[in-house]
């Protein structure tokens, strides 16, 4: 069954569209954009961690993540509601985990 893919609210979808603008390369931007879309077919992709320790994004959880080249997508599932939550977008570096 498929899963639904959102932002937790219109403030954390507003953070993730203008990070997801300032990446310069329109292909990374691209693969960023099929990668959030992929996940309602499989929210936890083969060979990606579950995070451990679970990080707090803007008073939500992230216990999964994807990487997308030198970019990191953060986001937490609900089996019950068939719900993935998008939280952040973020390069990597130090300040990611």
């Amino acid at each position: 069954m498929k899963y639904s893919v959102l932002f937790p609210s219109k403030t954390i979808e507003k953070k993730f569209l203008k990070a997801l603008s300032n990446i310069p390369s329109e292909e990374t931007q691209k693969r960023i954009k099929k990668s959030v879309l992929s996940l309602a077919d499989d929210p936890r992709p083969y060979g990606e961690p579950k995070l451990k320790p679970p990080l707090d994004v803007y008073n939500y959880v992230a216990q999964y993540r994807v990487r997308v080249g030198d970019y990191r997508i953060l986001y937490d599932v609900d089996d019950k509601l068939k719900k993935v939550w998008i939280l952040t977008l973020r390069r990597r570096n130090e300040r990611t985990y």
